[in-house]
């Protein structure tokens, strides 16, 4: 019954919905009571030869009134109690995609999407089945329990019905023993489906590679060992939950046992008539469900306890970027400083960057390269704010960027990082998902500055065209200038190319760089990551980065006469063109 407690506060705010249901609950077993005293009431008439016409068409009325309200009463608690655990769900889906949203890097490195996934659907469904299967079983098995125990001993006798309740105390203690056991192993299942999930989900994301790379049989040979793995604890988790309904029959079995015995006895000594026990037949037979209920009701509340608490894990977790308190605080101008000190990543232990300083003035162009691992990155991810413990300030507009809210700073800065994340809608509305508002020019004018507007209307349907799940219709180089026109589009007052033309040959390389100089406004910044020179050259300023730290900056022209990395990285750039 722990889950009940971790919920109890879902169930105070939606206590008027369960109340109801329970209600009608009550009125359903009361409607299903009436039947086993009109048959019981049938068998008597005919043995006392009593039967006629006028009593049949009685009877008959009383089962059809019966049946009616029985249909009517259940659909008042499904209504009811099925809505509340509705409710449930979409207030855990709710807050667990909210939390997702608001975790940073460090959560997500942490933990595998096929494994949040997993939570998202999985562990929720189970924790809605205690908030509609689980309250049902438990009221139901109450509520029909008991009144048919009350029916038991008014309307028949009340000997007879202790000695046929005696069997039930054992179902107390084998749904203890197996609850426990059940609770453990299903943990085990949820995390193996995870671990399926997750597997699921990397194969058919990186189905090209693993073509490209012959590896059908290989990856279907692991997919096949986690299915097997899965099963296995799935077959454990059966194992025990098999036991509850064989040994719920068992101790129905016995009380029918009893209840035929005793009450031949009784019915010989003229205690009861034969139509009362035909009637505590169809009582106990009413039983059945509660009894099977309680062994049914600890699998659903052990099966939810365990994804409540891997659910509840999750949501406690703490993102290590933190939102400012100064939410509204505005970027008066587009001067960006950075002076960091050292950064470290949080799961590392070598320092990733160190005694970094410069600074962006508005409309101006910062070319930032270095071999790979240099910390090129990192440096982009500090200034948009993906970690916030380093040594040192980044401002923008004279304010520490850990001081404006995230929605704000990410407004302002427009980030296209090499690989692209398209989603499967029209070409339109991936270039204008920041504002879904903007005119059709807007939204050629951006294409435009990403060279990629001739592209577009030689598609079968221009911008209206679908482009599939991740772009999958189109080349890497059009989804690279789709997302430099998306990122053009939303109008932020420092765009960052992170290597984002690295897909493009140089022609059009050089065609997105005039296109950004014509079609952004004057006073908005640039910088520019690459590994090929010719994307940096005209840049105001050209930082070199090395194991973390600058160890040369200048122009291009500057850079060329210092004869270090950079000059020579060009020289041999250029003998490959």
């Amino acid at each position: 019954m722990t889950i009940f407690r971790k919920l109890n506060w879902f169930f105070k705010e939606q206590k008027k919905h369960y109340l109801i249901g329970v209600l009608f609950l009550i009125l359903t077993a009361v409607a299903n009571l009436a039947i086993p005293q009109i048959i019981g009431k049938f068998a008597d008439w005919i043995n006392q030869h009593q039967l006629n016409v006028q009593r049949l068409l009685f009877l008959l009325t009383i089962l059809a009134i019966a049946g009616i309200a029985q249909y009517l009463f259940r659909y008042g608690w499904r209504r009811e109690i099925w809505g509340g655990a509705a409710q449930l769900e979409k207030q855990l889906r709710s807050r667990l995609f909210w939390h997702y949203l608001n975790m940073d890097d460090t959560f997500f490195r942490r933990h595998r999407i096929g494994d949040l996934m997993a939570h998202a659907t999985n562990d929720i469904s189970a924790v809605q089945n205690v908030a509609g299967s689980g309250i049902l079983t438990l009221a139901d098995s109450i509520i029909t329990g008991g009144l048919t125990i009350i029916a038991m001993v008014v309307f028949v006798d009340w000997h007879l019905t202790i000695i046929a309740i005696l069997p039930l105390p054992l179902l107390a203690v084998m749904a203890r023993l197996l609850g426990n056991r059940l609770h453990h192993y299903f943990s085990k299942s949820q995390a193996a489906f995870s671990q399926l999930s997750n597997k699921t989900q990397e194969s058919m994301t990186g189905i090209k590679v693993i073509k490209t790379f012959g590896q059908e049989q290989e990856d279907i040979a692991d997919f096949n060992r986690q299915v097997d793995q899965t099963i296995n604890i799935n077959r454990k988790v059966n194992l025990v939950d098999a036991f509850f309904d064989p040994i719920t029959g068992l101790i129905i079995g016995l009380t029918y046992v009893i209840t035929i015995i005793y009450g031949s006895q009784l019915i010989l000594q003229h205690v009861i008539t034969i139509g009362q026990l035909i009637a505590f037949v169809g009582y106990i037979n009413a039983l059945v469900w509660p009894m099977f209920a309680i062994g049914r009701l600890f699998n659903i509340l052990e099966r939810g306890n365990a994804s409540f608490d891997r659910i509840q894990d999750i949501l406690g977790e703490k993102a290590l970027l933190t939102q400012s308190d100064q939410q509204q605080l505005p970027v008066n101008n587009a001067t960006l400083k950075v002076d960091i000190q050292s950064f470290t990543y949080p799961d590392g232990q070598n320092t990733a960057l160190q005694n970094i300083t410069f600074e962006l003035a508005p409309g101006r162009t910062l070319g930032i390269v270095g071999r790979v691992g240099s910390g090129k990155s990192t440096l982009i991810k500090l200034i948009l704010r993906r970690f916030d413990q380093y040594t040192g300030q980044i401002t923008l507009g004279g304010n520490d960027i850990r001081n404006y809210s995230l929605d704000t700073l990410l407004t302002n800065i427009g980030y296209v990082p090499q690989i692209n994340f398209l989603f499967s809608a029209s070409v339109k509305n991936n270039i204008r998902f920041a504002n879904y508002q903007s005119s059709d020019q807007l939204v050629k004018n951006a294409a435009l500055a990403g060279a990629v507007d001739g592209d577009i209307q030689d598609l079968s349907a221009g911008y209206q065209t679908m482009i599939g799940e991740r772009g999958v219709s189109l080349s890497g180089g059009q989804q690279q200038r789709l997302a430099i026109a998306r990122a053009v589009l939303s109008g932020p007052k420092i765009l960052i190319l992170d290597d984002a033309t690295s897909a493009v040959d140089a022609k059009t390389e050089v065609a997105i760089n005039q296109n950004l100089r014509q079609y952004r406004p004057a006073g908005q910044s640039t910088i520019v990551i690459a590994q090929r020179l010719r994307s940096v050259m005209d840049a105001d300023e050209i930082i070199v980065l090395e194991y973390g730290t600058i160890v040369e900056r200048g122009t291009h022209q500057q850079l060329l006469a210092h004869s270090g990395w950079y000059a020579k990285m060009w020289q041999r750039q250029q003998m490959n063109y």
